[in-house]
């Protein structure tokens, strides 16, 4: 039988059929390691990472059942001492110790007997004896419910080898266990679900599981066996974003154990199917085979990585080097690789060989005899470590994991963004990045066949004729989709100006699917984003780690490349132009170009047989050895006769059928297409496969634009800037590339070759047959156009240039502006005017009219193909729940004061709390003053409270529900938290989902400045992503922050729809949010750039019933509310809302145009006509709006709910929420292009039933008991000083460790509720000692005053308003200070107050985001001052990069003792100069004097000695807001410069 097995190897591709895809399995985690430098084993070291998983609990969470964790683990040395006990006997034949290995397996629990049987075959046949199986002792009663009914039986299996050992085992094993792998899942499908190999080495182990930490060493008896010896141990503690219980995810992984996750994976999972056609290497022969597939679509983004690594340490790489591969650093611009070239060197052999796993990524890893930790190239995840004097070194997600003796402490530090550490036990010593690094460069000669085999592609000159006419360019560019608005608003507009368009409002048109008008084929495909999992990345802010560098020429092959590396151009942009193409082709690379034309006489046949023909052909010159395949629609010869395949189809079809064929490694695909002009399109070429462009008509396009003599006039005048025509093109190609490093960015990618093939896109409207043939992998929900029908749509386009109508312009079809005649905009003219009536009126029949111009319109929505139909019969509307519980449930979206003016924003807070609803205060703070009731009001309507009001009544307030904390922190101080009924998280905005935000200059009024606590006049910046919100359990700490200021307030997570939305709100409910927001594409928005209006997001309806029935699977949906928003207009909307599972709903555009808003769309240009979206006094005065419009259209949508309800037989919103089998497709709806579509993911009915729990939503949810809690409680003192205005201070330190987390925030919260920001005139002196957990000082107010002898973890005073917090090291430590870590990342985000002394370094952006707060620490890693808008900051020690990026206030002192400061600046915003002025100087001086009293630094101490030295070694970085005061300018220039 095991010869047959043997035969069968073959048969199968995927390992695990029906594990996780990977859009519904995410992952975050604590992780680290422990190590002895000694090489001795013991078991206290198991112990201590029992101990240390333990403190890092709160980094992981549990499933429904609240007891069955996502997942613990650990990996040690193999406990030989501990088996021999156990297999007396066994080991006595066995010659060789270092040839006996042991496989730890998971196996079905039923008939394991079986598969034993089937393993024994297979590893007798490759000549491993059996020396026995041993079943692991275990404590099943210590699981959760879910844990242990799917919990596998739990066998370990020892083997021996008489042929291998060591090494040569090693990779034996590795090839065994991928065989037994296939073999299983082809024996059954049943058995590969429950079927896992943790782990079959002769060095390690794996003990994991569905468990918390606490419970792994209770479940696995071994683990306290004091015989269970190791010198390191690699531990693991998971937060799943799916809880359905999975014992196989559990970290560690065989060579791993990753935090974090990669964004790119689909794209690495196709890459690396293509890779396997040409890996080889002499240590696998011809069994190198049997290793494929070496990755699963499958499986989660740690283990496809895990498996990759293990390829590579089996292949003979060592796991440092497969790391640095596989996770490069960002070397382009690191000064530290200035003295050491050949590691950059290293970094760019590979880069054309294997692109890089992008993504937040701590990984641990191990082969046995090396045990180490790295870092991603943006830092993402922290890392910290700890070195002892008895040769101990700790690695974890969090210091202070492990009590160690300040005594016992030799060194402390971080990893910083591309780091790595390492221990290698079998020399007992310590690898650091550098001699890691060096060492492993210099293995080969890089720089010389880098030299040998690559060149880099020089720009090329732009052409500079006009080759058609006028008539001609018009017909090219109809032909090829191109409407007036792609030219006058999208290219022109790049071409003059150097960057997108930017619109506002969102998107309000029907979907590409839906419209009856043809649209190209991008137009069909949604750009993916980052949300909660991984952050988005600001390009423009951190350049340094982004590149759009992409390589042309063959690939390698990864295990062995060696000196046998194949040519390569290296093109700094994908954009290349006419002349750069002709230079490619003129290289001694061999190139084909292929035609997409087609006749038209052929039709549908004609287009599929082309399309099939481009892919043999393109298959054929693969084979030959061509290098470069052209794909080009490039014709000088236009016929009604001839249409081109378009160039997307083509370039994915092509793609996936080289991959599939195993010949994609071997050709670069580049495109020379007129069909590509913006930046979405370029984005979807590269994400399919190519890997560069030529837009020669867009190219086209920008010379014709600036020849025109309309152009030359408006330059010549001086209203457009004057360009030369080369530089008009340069232009465009800049505007795209900033565009496409937008669209990396927003999707947390950070290099072109990441996201080339990656896929990173969402289709709606195309079927299952086009996916397949060109896009496979990438999720179409709802079907749409048949290849067919895309065949057709694309011939339509084509006629358009040849149906004798062609005339001087190009058809405008109104897809951006709204044009009477032209594509449908749900906020038209019309629709306004007819609100403006209703509301105004109150009058119901203008209401009647305005629902019959919403409800009859085109379909625009996919809710518009469905209706509702009852089971029951109709009920009188007295028995429907009244208006005032329907009016409860409403809420408006959140749009922030400053974007609004403040007449709008205080109008629809009033109105909202008029009816008992909730308003959203956006970002950006709110004036205290609202936070009483008005009770003085004149008969007109109008109070010397808020005189700029009409329409008030007595006992209203102007104070908003809901309070919004987003990425930029405007406003948010403990105040602001304090006077709120809900607290919501913005993750993303539903018109620009992973886009920052940008407040302009001319929008910034004093009064807005105030409350954002910053410079008039100066543009304020929202970063793309929460800066402590980079992974699942980092949004959890922030919840945790939330409900500890605030614990009468629920948390609420606003998220944007997309494809795997459900899983991230599983997470999200796990990481105790009260509220979960949907937000759909529709929503609008100040600002933004119009592709992503026009390209991000995806409809709320799929968005909300994925977290619907997600959330039902999971059993979660009880511990939240669902809220949905984008484009809500009608009671018929809040109904089939309700039905696919929301309680409270969301009313942006349409409350704003219920309160005036007459959709004049220039929002960002602060001239709305009205004063709805202005801070120009004079506009604001024309605001219209009162309360009592919104309260009509609020009362109207609710009797409109209540009558559906009546007419249903349904009493309450609350009995339909989640009977989606209620709805139906809509009967005689005829859509013009297609009848495929598939709407059943919203209208099935979910297996598991869900009924509303309203008293699991009411209460908050809660931290449990904290350390301010028992402060409070038990320190009478301290709650008596906050009462009595008093001061209180303890002389015995608290001892706490990372397990404390908030510490201060919830008395801080007190104190504010009681006296507000600065009311509290007591002090509240705190002294702690040990190591403090995340966000120490949070949101800490005047009086308090926190000191702590030990460390601290992330996010140290965060939001904090007044007070002070000292940290310092134990007085008796003998370690320096000033060289070590004592707090983490992010510390100071968002502060507007109050003051921080650090004796020690901090992590990696250090007072990012602040506004007032002054701080002193000694040393700060990368985008230290990033956004910062006011304050004073000083650092006396070594500083990463990128430093003061994005800074418009606020002063910052650096001491650059290494002569290397003007390096690592960003001088985009900020000026660097020596400090000029004797304000200045005292400044600096005065407060390092107080750092030194506070901290008793002895680098502070040094500096001050010797002051006159040493200030001159600072610099002083001041952004133009700062310019003229005293501390940066002598007075005389500022008086000069003030006339």
């Amino acid at each position: 039988m095991a010869s047959s097995i043997t035969r069968s190897l073959g048969i199968l591709i995927d390992q695990y059929p029906g594990y996780p895809a990977i859009i519904e399995e995410r992952d975050a985690c604590g992780v680290g390691f422990l190590a002895d430098l000694r090489n001795t084993p013991s078991h206290q070291l198991i112990i201590q990472a029992l101990d240390a998983l333990t403190c890092m609990e709160h980094r992981g969470a549990c499933g429904a059942d609240q007891e069955s964790g996502d997942g613990a683990g650990l990996t040690t040395q193999i406990p030989w001492k501990l088996f021999q006990k156990s297999l007396v006997g066994k080991f006595i034949e066995v010659k060789n110790p270092k040839s006996i290995a042991v496989a730890m397996m998971f196996l079905p629990n039923r008939n394991y007997s079986a598969v034993q049987q089937i393993v024994n075959w297979i590893l007798e046949e490759e000549q491993l004896k059996v020396l026995g199986w041993r079943k692991v002792p275990v404590i099943d009663a210590v699981l959760g419910k879910q844990a242990r009914i799917n919990k596998p039986e739990i066998q370990q299996c020892f083997v021996y080898s008489c042929k291998f050992q060591d090494d040569s085992l090693e990779k034996h094993l590795y090839l065994v266990r991928k065989k037994i792998e296939k073999i299983i899942a082809q024996a059954s499908s049943n058995w590969s679900k429950k079927f896992y190999i943790c782990s079959f080495s002769s060095r390690i182990i794996v003990y994991k599981g569905m468990v918390r930490s606490a419970v792994l060493g209770q479940f696995y008896q071994d683990l306290h066996h004091p015989d269970y010896t190791s010198s390191f141990v690699i531990y693991h503690r998971r937060f799943s974003t799916n809880t359905l219980p999975k014992w196989p995810l559990a970290q560690p992984m065989r060579c791993i154990a990753h935090n974090g996750e990669i964004n790119t994976l689909l794209g690495n999972l196709n890459w690396m199917k293509s890779r396997q056609a040409i890996l080889k290497h002499e240590c696998w022969g011809n069994r190198i085979k049997e290793l494929l597939p070496i990755t699963n679509a499958e499986n989660s983004d740690s283990a496809n990585l895990d498996s990759v690594v293990e390829l590579l340490i089996a292949s003979g790489k060592t796991p440092q080097e497969a790391l640095m591969i596989l996770i490069p650093e960002a070397y382009e611009q690191q000064p530290d690789h200035q003295e050491f070239p050949e590691i950059s060197a290293f970094y760019r052999y590979y880069s054309h060989i294997q692109e890089p796993w992008d993504g937040p990524a701590l990984i641990i890893f191990t082969d046995g005899q090396t045990v180490g930790a790295t870092l991603d190239r943006n830092g993402l995840r922290p890392a910290r470590y700890c070195i002892t004097k008895n040769n101990l070194v700790i690695v974890s997600s969090e210091s202070g994991v492990i009590r160690v003796d300040p005594k016992n402490i030799k060194e402390k530090g971080r990893l910083g963004p591309g780091q790595m550490l390492a221990v290698d036990t079998t020399k007992n010593n310590i690898l650091d990045n550098k001699s890691i690094k060096n060492t492993i460069a210099r293995k080969l000669s890089y720089s010389s066949l880098l030299k040998t085999y690559h060149c880099v592609l020089q720009q090329q000159k732009y052409l500079s004729n006009i080759t058609i006419d006028n008539v001609t360019m018009l017909r090219y560019q109809t032909l090829f989709g191109y409407t007036n608005e792609d030219v006058e608003l999208v290219i022109d507009h790049m071409a003059s100006m150097g960057k997108e368009p930017t619109y506002c409002m969102g998107d309000d048109i029907p979907l590409a699917i839906l419209s009856n008008n043809p649209h190209v084929l991008y137009d069909y495909f949604k750009q993916r984003f980052a949300q909660v999992t991984n952050p988005a990345i600001d390009s423009l802010r951190e350049s340094l780690v982004m590149s759009l560098m992409t390589q042309i020429g063959p690939k390698a092959n990864l295990l062995d490349p060696g000196l046998n590396y194949p040519k390569s151009i290296q093109l700094y942009s994908p954009v290349i132009n006419e002349k750069e193409l002709e230079y490619l082709c003129q290289t001694n690379f061999s190139h084909v170009k292929i035609q997409t034309a087609f006749s038209i006489k052929e039709g549908y046949l004609g287009f599929k047989n082309k399309l099939t023909e481009i892919c043999y052909t393109a298959l054929k010159y693969a084979k030959q050895g061509t290098q470069i395949i052209i794909l080009s629609d490039y014709d000088t010869n236009l016929s009604a006769e001839i249409a081109f395949i378009p160039s997307l189809l083509v370039t994915g079809a092509v793609h996936h059928y080289l991959i599939t064929k195993g010949y994609r490694q071997q050709v670069s695909l580049i495109i020379e297409t007129a069909q590509c002009w913006n930046t979405h399109h370029f984005a979807c070429l590269i994400g399919y496969g190519a890997s560069a462009i030529c837009p020669y008509l867009a190219f086209k396009t920008v010379r014709h634009w600036w020849y025109d003599s309309r152009t030359q006039k408006l330059m010549e005048k001086g209203k457009m800037p004057i360009n030369t025509i080369q530089q008009a093109q340069h232009n465009y190609r800049s505007a795209i590339e900033a565009g496409l490093l937008k669209i990396l960015s927003k999707m947390g990618i950070s290099l072109l070759s990441s996201y080339h093939g990656a896929q990173i896109f969402e289709i709606l409207g195309l079927s299952a047959e086009i996916v397949n043939k060109a896009f496979k992998g990438t999720v179409s929900r709802i079907g749409g156009l048949t290849l067919e029908e895309l065949a057709n749509e694309t011939l339509t386009i084509h006629n358009l240039a040849f149906d004798g109508q062609l005339t001087r312009k190009l058809k405008n079809y109104g897809f951006v502006q709204y044009r009477p005649g032209a594509e449908f905009h749900m906020n038209n003219p019309n629709m306004s005017k007819v609100l403006h009536r209703a509301v105004r009126s109150n009058n119901n029949d203008f209401y009647d009219q305005y629902t019959r111009i919403v409800e009859n319109r085109p379909i625009t929505n996919l809710r518009d193909l469905l209706r509702f139909k009852s089971d029951r019969n109709p009920i009188s509307i007295n028995e429907v729940e009244p208006v005032s519980s329907i009016l409860s449930k409403f809420c408006t979206g959140g749009m922030s004061l400053g974007a609004l003016s403040r007449e709008t924003h205080e109008t629809l807070a009033i109105s909202m709390n008029r009816i008992g609803g909730k308003s959203n205060s956006g970002e950006g703070g709110e004036d205290p003053i609202r936070f009483k009731k008005i009770y003085e009001v004149n008969s007109q309507g109008v109070s010397t409270i808020l005189p700029h009001l009409k329409g008030l009544r007595k006992g209203d307030t102007a104070s908003s529900a809901i309070k919004q904390v987003a990425s930029g922190r405007f406003g948010v101080t403990p105040e602001y938290l304090m006077n709120c009924q809900q607290l919501e998280i913005k993750i993303a905005q539903g018109a620009k989902p992973g886009e920052g935000g940008q407040l302009p200059g001319k929008k910034v009024s004093p009064y807005i400045a105030t409350l954002r606590k910053c410079k008039p006049g100066v543009t304020l910046i929202s970063p793309p992503p929460h800066h402590d919100i980079y992974s699942i359990e980092d949004l959890a700490q922030l919840i945790f922050d939330l409900h500890q200021v605030n614990p009468r307030a629920q948390v609420s997570v606003k998220l944007v729809a997309e494809i795997g939305i459900g899983t991230i709100a599983a997470g999200v409910a796990k990481a105790n949010a009260d509220i979960i927001q949907v937000s759909g594409h529709e929503g609008g928005t100040g600002a933004s750039p119009l592709s992503s209006i026009k390209h991000a997001g995806t409809p709320w309806e799929l968005g909300l019933t994925e977290v619907h029935q997600t959330l039902v699977a999971n059993q979660l949906r009880n511990r939240v509310t669902l809220r949905v928003d984008g484009g809500l207009r009608t009671g018929q909307d809040v109904v089939l809302a309700s039905l696919m599972g929301a309680e409270e709903f969301g009313f942006g555009t349409i409350a704003m145009i219920a309160t005036g808003c007459v959709m004049a769309r220039i929002c960002h240009t602060n001239n709305c006509p009205v004063g709805v979206a202005s801070q120009k006094q004079e506009l604001r005065k024309r605001f219209p709006g009162i309360p009592a419009d919104l309260v009509n259209f609020f009362l109207f949508i609710a009797e409109e709910v209540r009558s559906i309800l009546a007419n249903s037989g349904y009493r309450s919103l609350k009995e339909i929420t989640g009977k989606s089998e209620l709805l139906i497709g809509k009967n005689q709806i005829t859509l013009k292009k297609t009848n495929n579509l598939k709407i059943h993911n919203l209208v099935q009915s979910y297996e598991k039933t869900f009924l509303p729990d309203s008293s699991l939503t009411i209460t908050p949810h809660t931290n449990g008991v904290v350390l301010d809690d028992i402060l409070l409680s038990e320190l009478s003192i301290i709650s008596e000083a906050i009462q009595f205005n008093r001061s209180v201070s303890n002389k015995q330190p608290i001892l706490i460790s990372n397990m404390h987390r908030s510490i201060g925030t919830r008395i801080a919260g007190k104190i504010a509720q009681k006296y507000g920001n600065l009311g509290f005139q007591g002090k509240l002196r705190l002294l702690f000692s040990g190591s403090a957990g995340q966000s120490f000082g949070a949101f800490i107010v005047q009086g308090i005053e926190l000191t702590l002898i030990g460390e601290a973890n992330d996010y140290v005073g965060k939001g904090m308003n007044g007070g002070e917090i000292t940290i310092y090291p134990a007085l008796d430590s003998t370690y320096i200070a000033s060289k070590n870590v004592i707090v983490g990342n992010t510390c100071l985000y968002g502060s507007t107050g109050g003051r921080l002394f650090a004796s020690g370094q901090a992590g990696e952006r250090f007072a990012v985001r602040n506004s007032l707060a002054q701080a002193v620490v000694e040393g700060v890693g990368d985008h230290a001052c990033e956004y910062m808008t006011g304050g004073v900051i000083v650092v006396l020690g070594q500083a990463g990069r990128n430093i003061a990026a994005g800074m418009t206030g606020g002063i910052a002192y650096f001491l650059d003792e290494q002569n290397d400061l003007m390096f690592r600046v960003n001088p985009e915003t900020v000026r660097i100069q020596r400090i000029k002025t004797l304000a200045g100087k005292s400044q600096l001086f005065n407060l390092i004097k107080t750092h030194l009293s506070k901290t008793k630094s002895m680098k502070a101490k040094h500096i001050i000695d010797n002051w006159f030295i040493y200030q001159n070694y600072f610099w002083q970085l001041v952004p133009p807001s700062e310019e003229n005061i005293a501390e940066t300018t002598h007075l005389n220039q500022i008086t000069e410069s003030s006339i």
